[in-house]
């Protein structure tokens, strides 16, 4: 795959962990459990960075080995077939803490 595709994904990636950061702004877990449109839009915008990183080039992958790109592309497939049991707690401490890092680290990348 060309580097502009790579970057093209990269920055699909970037573009869906800054909605999750400001449909986050201002939330509590609370607000995650009562609010469905809140939780389905974050949800989904974690599974758009997964689609995303799934479709970066192996070789690109292998050299940015310090993005976590196996456990990206597993939180969305997770997400994606086991949306009857998704754990709210676990996607309210990667919307917390894992996605300001990783849009840290990928914003380094180009």
């Amino acid at each position: 795959m060309p580097l502009d595709a790579d970057r093209i994904r990269v920055q699909h990636m970037c573009d869906a962990l800054k909605e999750v950061i400001v449909f986050s702004k201002e939330k509590t877990l609370q607000d995650l459990y009562s609010d469905r449109q809140l939780s389905l839009a974050l949800v989904k915008e974690i599974e758009i960075v997964g689609e995303a990183a799934s479709k970066v080039s192996l070789a690109f992958r292998k050299q940015h080995k310090n993005i976590p790109w196996d456990v990206i592309i597993h939180t969305r497939n997770r997400l994606v077939h086991g949306y009857f049991d998704i754990d709210y707690k676990i996607v309210w401490q990667t919307v917390q803490y894992d996605v300001p890092q990783l849009l840290s680290q990928l914003k380094k990348l180009f």
